[in-house]
């Protein structure tokens, strides 16, 4: 079996051919950083149009490396939720092109699911059930996952999700856009013990996350109690300080709340997915608390955490079940 799987939920067009093993052919990856960087974030309607513009060059691209012809794909996966609705407009809709076209079936998979399924398809063996934890630009929640299309939603976040933390304390210390990869190579040479940060919800039993309350405290190490705008630090002692307090602060909850998770479910496996996993502080963070609590592990490597269409195997479960998509399939911006 052959799977065609598409992903453009927000500024990634992205590509893979796997099988049903699932071993992974191809994953090509087509970035926007640089359309987006003079905004300093994803502007939707910017996104929507790359999509538009990479996706059957991607398509090919995704073909040629998996060394296989369109005519030889069996199925069309596509990530339809949640994401920015134009983007996911352009997936989806190429996806049921496809699957029109070539007579194959159609299957529509979660993006967060799919996250969490890239740990499975690292590890190369089942990880259900777990603690499944996505950490991303727009989605900080974790779950529990008795198996792979099993998702009960154990604690999402408040306000902001971590990656989007990450970016506005980025643009605040003046450290460019994507934020999370600036932030870290900032907090390297700084001291995370400099600045009490808050750590919401951090001691209490609800699993919840809150980023935005964070934020603002940064603003004011920065500029001043009261004060929401002022210029940007310069490079040095200061601002690489306030960076890794930021970054430490975030870690800490997230090993919190995973931790709080694990125990509440009893279950003694961990997987994490989303961007904000390639962060080596949360790694570290993570693999620590794992060791002493005594459970598994499970994280993608860097390519596998950023948005990205080999972790759509997922729809080899649904294709085991025979749920697939109708026609008339549509994106949804919201699922949570």
């Amino acid at each position: 079996m052959l799977f065609l799987a598409l992903e453009t939920s927000c500024d990634e067009t992205s590509a893979a051919v796997f099988t049903d093993e699932p071993r992974v052919l191809s994953n090509i990856v087509a970035s926007q950083t640089e359309r987006h960087l003079p905004f300093g974030g994803v502007v939707p309607e910017i996104a929507a149009r790359a999509h538009l513009q990479n996706i059957l060059p991607v398509v090919e691209q995704a073909l040629a490396q998996a060394n296989i012809t369109l005519a030889e794909i069996d199925c069309v996966v596509v990530h339809n939720t949640p994401g920015l609705v134009g983007a996911l407009l352009i997936g989806v809709s190429t996806a049921k092109m496809l699957s029109l076209a070539l007579d194959v079936p159609l299957i529509a998979v979660n993006h967060i699911a799919s996250h969490i399924y890239a740990c499975r398809l690292a590890a190369g063996r089942d990880i259900f059930p777990c603690v499944g934890m996505v950490v991303s630009g727009g989605h900080t929640a974790l779950f529990h996952c008795p198996e792979p299309l099993k998702m009960e939603l154990l604690g999402g976040t408040r306000d902001d999700a971590a990656g989007e933390a990450f970016d506005k304390v980025a643009a605040i210390l003046g450290l460019g856009f994507p934020g999370g990869p600036a932030l870290e190579r900032e907090a390297a040479s700084g001291s995370a013990n400099v600045y009490p940060l808050p750590r919401s919800f951090i001691h209490e039993s609800r699993i919840e996350f809150s980023f935005s309350g964070l934020k603002t405290a940064v603003l004011y190490t920065v500029h001043g109690q009261g004060v929401s705008k002022g210029p940007t630090p310069p490079p040095g002692p200061f601002r690489s300080d306030v960076a890794a307090s930021f970054q430490q602060a975030v870690v800490d909850v997230l090993v919190s709340k995973s931790r709080q998770a694990l125990r509440q479910t009893g279950l003694n496996r961990l997987a994490v997915g989303g961007g904000v996993t390639a962060n080596r502080t949360l790694r570290a963070g993570l693999e620590a608390m794992a060791a002493k609590e005594g459970v598994e592990l499970f994280i993608p490597p860097m390519n596998l955490c950023t948005d990205n269409a080999a972790m759509a195997a997922l729809a080899i479960e649904k294709w085991k079940r025979g749920e697939f998509a109708p026609l008339d399939l549509d994106a949804e911006p919201n699922w949570m």
